[in-house]
């Protein structure tokens, strides 16, 4: 269901489908991106991350998007502000499809 702003709110599901966080953003794949930034296992690099399956319901819906997710860790800009760590996480992720759950 979208907010005033635009703006969706997506809930991050586990294997047995408890909802363990959420994430907003205009669209289920800027969610997911979000999501993704916040996996345990990160790679070196992009090509080393490992690939872990997300799934993510909308919120007032019983759409569940289903992403392939990966993320990294990398060096800040030589730009970056002050405040910002030496060490970013950089994330991607790749749809796989959408299911539909009835326990919502």
């Amino acid at each position: 269901m979208a907010r005033e702003d635009g703006k969706r709110n997506f809930a991050l599901r586990d294997v047995d489908g408890n909802e363990t966080s959420v994430f907003s953003g205009n669209t289920p794949r800027q969610a997911a991106l979000k999501a993704a930034r916040r996996l345990e296992d990160k790679g070196e690099t992009e090509q080393q991350a490992p690939h872990q399956e997300i799934r993510l319901r909308e919120k007032g819906s019983d759409k569940v998007h289903i992403y392939d997710a990966w993320a990294w860790e990398e060096e800040s800009p030589d730009d970056s502000p002050d405040w910002m760590p030496n060490r970013i996480t950089e994330a991607n992720v790749s749809k796989k499809g959408i299911e539909h759950v009835e326990d919502v």
